[in-house]
């Protein structure tokens, strides 16, 4: 889903900090710097740039999950198609992911259907995962000319945690069980969990949540560091993020239902699909194959051990026959 997703890898953030932007700066193709306001960043993806070569551009939002998902997929395309991939990770969150598919700077990028009904198609949540799913392929297809792809076979919805040593302590395990200590706590969010309809407010309301303190807005990558540290008391990750368990977090369980179904799908051009239907067809191919262990282990691949997303992406396309 998560945006999230909704996270920056831990290691080498400066690193990645420089690979985002020189990403968004190759998307905005010759019309110069990048802009900081969100506006201007999204007229400069959707009006200008010279048509690209032919080639699939892979894209992904900015958090680890998605770089990994971005590398079956590009891994994937290279594999069954011998067509030239090119990679455009960590381009910030959902909305300029979007615009970018939207823009034809990207073919094809990772999405979460929960995500897709909720921020880009304004639709009411359901916790129906196939009538979500089925709601957005039809939007999607009648108003972008985008193709959603089969779910790859896991749910990441958006996960509120806590520290292991305070869900004992006090006995917390569901979000309703935290509302009589949310007075106490400060809470730590990324900015689009912030501004979604299905992020803070409705969630803020369903629970009858009152925090301590104004949430801190952060990247998504220090959202576990500030938890560990004691900066905050709770953060939004995600339920396939792989540090949860290897450091001691506890998940509060949704006993409201709150979050709608967030299956991870891979978005397509339909422009692309017509002229390369053998890259549609490599993307069913994954349908299915990944539950949401999987997801946590290759996350935690990555964030927990330190290792190369394209190493771990190759490893799990080869067990899987792919």
């Amino acid at each position: 889903m998560l945006s999230a997703s909704r996270r920056l890898h831990h290691r080498d953030h400066g690193a990645h900090g420089a690979t985002r932007e020189r990403n968004l700066r190759e998307l905005l193709g010759f019309c110069g710097e990048i802009v900081l306001p969100s506006a201007l960043l999204v007229l400069s993806l959707t009006s200008c740039g010279p048509p690209r070569a032919d080639r699939i551009v892979v894209g992904s939002k900015n958090f680890t999950e998605q770089a990994v998902l971005g590398e079956i997929i590009a891994q994937q395309i290279e594999t069954r198609t011998r067509l030239p991939v090119e990679r455009r990770f960590y381009l910030a969150g959902t909305y300029i992911c979007q615009q970018a598919i939207l823009a034809g700077r990207i073919d094809v990028y990772p999405e979460y259907t929960g995500t897709a009904l909720a921020a880009i198609l304004k639709m009411p949540a359901s916790s129906d995962a196939g009538k979500v799913y089925d709601q957005v392929r039809s939007a999607y297809a009648k108003r972008f000319s985008l193709i959603v792809t089969p779910p790859l076979g896991f749910n990441n919805t958006f996960a509120l945690v806590i520290r292991g040593d305070d869900s004992r302590r006090d006995g917390i395990g569901t979000i309703s069980q935290a509302v009589p200590y949310a007075s106490k706590w400060r809470p730590g969010f990324g900015y689009e969990f912030m501004e979604r309809p299905d992020g803070y407010p409705g969630l803020v309301k369903t629970y009858g949540l009152k925090f301590g303190a104004q949430p801190r807005i952060m990247d998504l990558g220090l959202l576990y560091k500030a938890l560990t540290s004691h900066q905050v008391d709770l953060v939004a990750g995600n339920s396939t993020d792989g540090l949860i368990s290897a450091l001691g977090f506890t998940v509060l369980d949704d006993d409201r239902h709150y979050f709608p179904p967030y299956q991870a799908v891979p978005i397509l051009r339909a422009a692309t699909a017509s002229r390369h239907p053998e890259v549609l067809k490599a993307l069913e191919e994954l349908a299915g194959k990944m539950s949401a262990e999987d997801m946590r282990r290759l996350n935690y691949a990555v964030d927990g051990e330190h290792r190369d997303a394209r190493d771990v992406a190759a490893e799990f396309l080869k067990s899987h026959g792919l």
